[in-house]
């Protein structure tokens, strides 16, 4: 099984560069299905029914979510009704939506799992004693399972992808927008990238306009951040699965800027 993840989507720059990308991405990796991490969708705050419908016209199969899930109050007219998304799983039990899913497209099926770490976050409940729990189940069912977990701290992430290793088939994180240089596989067969990166402007920072950031840290004054127009930069990875076992065979990083399109 062949399948492409997308770091997170940033506002419209980050739509931009999807539609402009995503076609030459089909092309070359012929991806079975495709995973994006939605949270910052609209205007970088959370997502709208319109932007999702988009995304999964445009071909995405799966959505991935985190902390901004709620920024966009639109959200709760739709999530509980749309099954290829997902939120972090370690939300309180009632909260709306859906932690994990199996998408089917292609012929294929993975299961799609999203957790939030807790380190310089909110402190929800323990993913890793959550991540037991859904992956055992969802193991009797299908080999294939994609984690995405958003967190902020590097060290966090690590020890999830270890703390998986063998009993997944990617652990992938997203949140801080960088996309991190440690695309492996762990001994026990789970693919790992502590962070895919974004899709937005790379003449911002993190996605957002630079001046407002700027403001935030030498002032320390409240800020309104807005997302950054300026060009674009593409960040996510390409996996491919063995069906049989689970196992990944292979994981690569994708990162494209607009203009020059240079794939790692």
């Amino acid at each position: 099984m062949k399948v492409l993840f997308i770091g997170d989507i940033v506002g419209n720059t980050g739509r931009k560069a999807l539609k402009e990308t995503l076609p030459h991405l089909k092309s070359k990796y012929n991806p079975d299905i495709i995973i994006a991490n939605g949270e910052n969708a609209a205007s970088g705050r959370g997502i709208t029914a319109k932007i999702a419908k988009e995304f999964f016209e445009l071909g995405i199969h799966g959505l991935t979510m985190g902390n901004h899930t709620w920024d966009n109050k639109e959200i709760f007219d739709f999530i509980d009704d749309e099954a290829r998304m997902v939120r972090p799983a370690n939300y309180p039990p009632g909260t709306p939506g859906q932690g994990y899913t199996v998408i089917k497209a292609n012929g294929k099926e993975l299961a799609l799992v999203n957790l939030m770490g807790r380190t310089f976050l909110p402190p929800l409940e323990d993913p890793f004693r959550m991540a037991d729990e859904i992956v055992g189940s969802l193991s009797k069912k299908t080999k294939c399972i994609l984690v995405d977990f958003h967190a902020e701290a590097t060290s966090e992430k690590i020890a999830m992808g270890w703390h998986l290793d063998g009993r997944v088939s990617l652990v992938v994180g997203t949140h801080t927008h960088v996309q991190s240089n440690d695309d492996t596989i762990l001994p026990q067969g789970t693919a790992y990238l502590t962070d895919a990166g974004m899709v937005g402007s790379r003449e911002g920072i993190l996605g957002m306009e630079r001046t407002a950031v700027l403001r935030k840290f030498t002032t320390q004054l409240p800020v309104r951040f807005q997302v950054c127009e300026g060009k674009w930069q593409f960040h996510g990875c390409f996996v491919e699965l063995d069906e049989s076992t689970g196992r990944a065979k292979s994981i690569q990083k994708i990162r494209l800027l607009e203009d020059e399109w240079i794939m790692s």
